[in-house]
C-alpha cells in the first residue's frame, strides 16, 4: 500500500502540470510579496493575507510530496537545493505578528522566489556553473586586484595635487578607478588629469583594456567552460550507463529465452 502511494506521488512530482502549478504559485508569491510593500487597502490585504496561507499550505504540501516520493528518504536531503527547500518551507510557517520570529519569517518569504532555481532544471545548472567557477574565479579577482593595486599607487602619487577628492590615498583611488573601469563619466577624470599630463590617457587606456576587456572575457571563458560541463554532466546522467545497458540486454535475452522454451513446448 505504501508502495503504491509512494509511485502514484512519484508520478505526481513527475506530472508537467503540476510542475507548472508549482511554478505558478512561486511567481504569485512573488507578485504578494512585492504587493506587501504599496499601501493596501484593508480588503486587500485581508487577500494578501489569506493569500499567503494557501501559499505556504501549497508548499509545504509540495515538500511532502517530493519527500515521500523518494524511494530511499535519506537520498532527498543529500541535495542541496532539497535542504534548502526545505528550511524555507519550514520557516516560512512561523505566523506573521508582531513576535520577535516575524522579521525573519518576513524576511524568509521573500527567498521562497529562490525555489524557482530548484524547480527549473536550467535554472539549477546556472547556479551550479557559478558555484563551481568561483574557485577559479578567486585567482582572476586576485590578478584583478593587483592591477587595481598598482594603478591606484600610480594615480595617487601622479594625480593626487589635481583632485584629492578622486585621488587622495590608494583606497579612494582604487574607489575612483572601479568607476572608470564600469565607464561611469570616467572621461571626466580622465580630461580633468590630461589639463596637466596630456599623456595620461595612456594611463586610462591600459586600465580599461587590462580589467574591462582582458579580464571581462577571462571571467566570461571560466563561467561557459564550467557551464558546458555541468550541461555535459546533466547529459550524462539521462543516458543509461554501461551496467544499466547490460542488465537491460540480459533481461531481454532472458525473455527470449522463455519464448523459445515455450515454443519448444
Amino acid at each position: 500500500m505504501f508502495e503504491s502511494m509512494r509511485k502514484s506521488l512519484f508520478d505526481l512530482k513527475q506530472n508537467r502540470f503540476f510542475e507548472f502549478f508549482v511554478i505558478t504559485v512561486i511567481i504569485v508569491s512573488a507578485l504578494e510579496i512585492g504587493a506587501k510593500t504599496y499601501d493596501l487597502s484593508p480588503t486587500s490585504l485581508l487577500i494578501t493575507k489569506y493569500l499567503d496561507v494557501f501559499i505556504t499550505m501549497f508548499f509545504l504540501f509540495e515538500i511532502m510530496v517530493r519527500f515521500f516520493s523518494e524511494e530511499k528518504k535519506k537520498d532527498f536531503f543529500k541535495s542541496g537545493w532539497n535542504v534548502f527547500d526545505t528550511i524555507v518551507v519550514v520557516i516560512s510557517l512561523i505566523p506573521i505578528n508582531e513576535s520577535e520570529m516575524a522579521l525573519l519569517a518576513r524576511l524568509v518569504r521573500i527567498f521562497r522566489v529562490l525555489r524557482m532555481i530548484s524547480i527549473i532544471p536550467e535554472l539549477r545548472i546556472l547556479i551550479n556553473s557559478l558555484l563551481q567557477a568561483l574557485p577559479r574565479l578567486g585567482y582572476v579577482v586576485l590578478l584583478m586586484f593587483i592591477i587595481f593595486y598598482i594603478y591606484a599607487a600610480i594615480g595617487s602619487f601622479l594625480f593626487h595635487d589635481i583632485n584629492p577628492v578622486l585621488w587622495g590615498n590608494i583606497a579612494i583611488s582604487m574607489l575612483t578607478l572601479f568607476r572608470v573601469m564600469t565607464f561611469e563619466d570616467w572621461t571626466d577624470i580622465q580630461y580633468e588629469t590630461m589639463e596637466v599630463y596630456p599623456m595620461s590617457w595612456l594611463f586610462y587606456m591600459t586600465f580599461i583594456f587590462f580589467t574591462a576587456f582582458a579580464f571581462l572575457n577571462m571571467v566570461i571563458g571560466i563561467v561557459v567552460g564550467v557551464m558546458d560541463e555541468e550541461m555535459h554532466k546533466e547529459r550524462l546522467k539521462s543516458e543509461p550507463s554501461m551496467n544499466e545497458l547490460q542488465d537491460q540486454l540480459q533481461e531481454l535475452k532472458g525473455q527470449i529465452q522463455i519464448l523459445i522454451d515455450r515454443d519448444k513446448k
